[in-house]
């Protein structure tokens, strides 16, 4: 197990001087600890060795290195996050087992990307900047994840917060099949796998404190939006905002939800990128693993140098996050104390490219911070850049993300980012209608 050099714990104010951000991008990726992609990063914390539990005793194992599209889908459900934790020890991967199967995964988890599989990400990293310990906000997958980058939680209620995925089908939230069950942990940490159906109108108190940034952004007249891939109903089953009823079945649907998600290159290039965004990409270009393709790099690399090629560049941060840990190995165990909605969950990577990156002592100026953020310290630094106020959720117990910005700075030049498939095959692309998770 490591540690995170001079990570610290308690919640840090702005201290970078005024914000000039207007524009706020968040590209979410999928499924992928810091350790899978930045093993090897200089000055990161990584391992390509760890340990296994063999018979209640501790083993080595070399991490196995691999391309980005051939992995695994392994559990990365909250009962999988526990076992692998082991009470802080983080040397379990090995027993988690399949849910389909039951069979324990093995050597599977312990794995990492060769970095030239994931090569416009550690180019971003080593020119802009790379945080090192940003933690989920629970131990879980991906649907109270994407919940968590819109609202910093997942609390239906005093005491149950929403965990780990709906049986799969079409739908996330409102569009869900008639007896879809969402999960639910408590505060004591138990989980309940009969809670309500996943939408805001049949939750406790008919969802009425269930508030997302929607909610704070629409009061301050501050624009957003939600780009998803078209896939079951009009790209709900990636759609966090498919469980807020409100939106669902709201004029923001079609509109301020909008999709393809390629319709942010148009928005761009038209001068109509919102001040708020959110960019989910299609399955085939998501990182997820068993996908069997690498497109997910350029991917984030097109979006990021449209935005650094536009108007909007000296007045923008690309906030690039992998929203759950996706069941593979990291080393770094998150930071006490537990809370009692199954977090914090293990380290995921969270890279920050702007004109007001703070520069770093990399060759390339990348700056690297050991301040330990979750997905709240996200939802925060939106509710700060545009005065919002607070949801009350973890946006107030998380640290803020000023460490990786220097809003003092002449706005640094943008850098334009290699990949290997360009902006045209992302329009032009046919779209997969791969699911989120399936294991």
């Amino acid at each position: 197990m490591s540690s995170i050099p001079a990570a610290r714990a308690q919640i840090t104010q702005p201290q970078s001087g005024p914000s000039p951000i207007e524009h706020i991008v968040l590209i979410v990726q999928e499924n992928r600890t810091f350790n899978n992609l930045f093993a090897t990063f200089p000055g990161a914390t990584g391992a390509t060795k760890a340990e296994k539990k063999i018979s209640g005793r501790d083993e080595s194992i070399t991490l196995k290195e691999t391309g980005l599209g051939g992995q695994r889908n392994f559990n990365h459900n909250y009962s999988g996050w526990l076992t692998a934790y082991d009470n802080g020890r983080m040397d379990a991967f090995n027993l988690v087992r399949f849910p389909s199967s039951g069979k324990t995964e093995g050597a599977g988890p312990y794995e990492y990307v060769n970095p030239s599989s994931v090569a416009p990400y550690w180019q971003m990293a080593e020119q802009w900047g790379l945080a090192n310990a940003m933690f989920t906000t629970q131990g879980s997958a991906s649907f109270p994840a994407h919940q968590d980058l819109i609202r910093g939680g997942t609390a239906i209620d005093s005491s149950d917060s929403l965990i780990d995925n709906p049986p799969y089908g079409k739908a996330w939230g409102c569009d869900s099949a008639p007896g879809t069950k969402t999960s639910l942990i408590s505060t004591y940490l138990q989980v309940n796998r009969n809670g309500p159906f996943p939408c805001t109108q049949d939750f406790p108190g008919s969802g009425t404190s269930y508030k997302t940034l929607r909610d704070l952004l629409d009061a301050a007249s501050v624009s957003w939006k939600y780009y998803t891939p078209e896939i079951g109903v009009n790209g709900s089953i990636w759609d966090a905002f498919d469980v807020i009823s409100p939106v669902r079945f709201g004029a923001e649907w079609g509109t301020n939800v909008n999709w393809p998600e390629t319709n942010i290159f148009n928005d761009i290039s038209n001068g109509q990128l919102a001040n708020v965004s959110w960019v989910i990409p299609d399955g085939a270009n998501s990182d997820h693993p068993n996908r069997g393709t690498d497109t997910g790099p350029s991917w984030v690399a097109s979006v990021v140098n449209a935005v650094g090629q536009s108007q909007y560049w000296n007045s923008t941060a690309v906030i690039v996050v992998w929203d759950d840990w996706g069941g593979f190995y990291d080393p770094v165990a998150p930071p006490l104390p537990r809370d009692d909605q199954g977090g914090p969950g293990f380290r995921v990577p969270m890279i920050v490219v702007s004109p007001y990156a703070r520069t770093g002592s990399g060759s390339q100026g990348g700056y690297i911070s050991n301040t330990v953020y979750g997905f709240g310290s996200i939802v925060r630094f939106v509710e700060d850049t545009f005065n919002l106020g607070r949801l009350g959720t973890t946006d107030g117990t998380s640290n803020s993300m000023d460490d990786m910005f220097n809003f003092y700075q002449s706005p640094r030049q943008f850098q334009s980012i290699g990949s290997k498939y360009s902006r045209s095959y992302f329009i032009h692309q046919k779209p997969s209608g791969l699911p989120v998770d399936t294991e």
